[in-house]
């Protein structure tokens, strides 16, 4: 995803990294910011040409994300589509499949995991509309959808699509009523 402007304007990298510290409670020493802002490098340098120029920018970007990782306990590739103003909200065990679309202003807390299912289909990955919360331990597992403004509950594990508004709680996860709102 490429972030744009309401005006659907590209912002570039630092307008990026400025929306993200703004949603990160303007904390730059916060686990998920550093994870998301070396995510939006990560990005950014694959437009660098020729690739020669590119290299040095790959090495720095594979010593944050490996930091990250390793460190925060936080895997977000740079292949993920991730919208703006994503929240990683605590760290530790989140693991986020490289082909994963996450929209707008979602919030993700420690312990998820969005995957695949199996190992015969590697490329299934959840898809997050905007502004999806997703609870503490819950593991959303192959090629689902999750509408926006959905919530999944704490240590869900969900293998079903969940419509907008919904709420998804339980093992497996099944729908309950009420509003996904924050």
């Amino acid at each position: 995803m490429n972030a744009t402007t309401d005006n659907n304007e590209p912002i570039g990298l630092l307008g990026q990294i400025r929306e993200d510290h703004a949603a990160h409670g303007r904390d730059w020493t916060r686990p998920g910011f550093r994870a998301v802002a070396a995510h939006r490098f990560g990005v950014w340098r694959m437009n660098v040409r020729p690739k020669i120029l590119r290299a040095p920018l790959s090495m720095i970007y594979r010593w944050m994300y490996r930091r990250c990782r390793n460190r925060y306990g936080i895997e977000l590739p740079y292949t993920v589509k991730l919208g703006r103003r994503v929240i990683i909200e605590h760290q530790s065990g989140i693991v986020i499949h490289g082909n994963c679309e996450i929209g707008d202003d979602s919030i993700i807390r420690q312990g998820v995991t969005l995957g695949n299912r199996s190992l015969d289909k590697p490329f299934d990955a959840p898809k997050l509309g905007c502004r999806v919360n997703v609870g503490a331990g819950a593991k959303i597992l192959g090629a689902v959808t999750i509408g926006d403004d959905a919530a999944i509950g704490a240590n869900a594990v969900v293998l079903i699509d969940v419509p907008a508004g919904a709420v998804a709680v339980g093992i497996p996860a099944r729908l309950i009523a009420g509003g996904g709102k924050r």
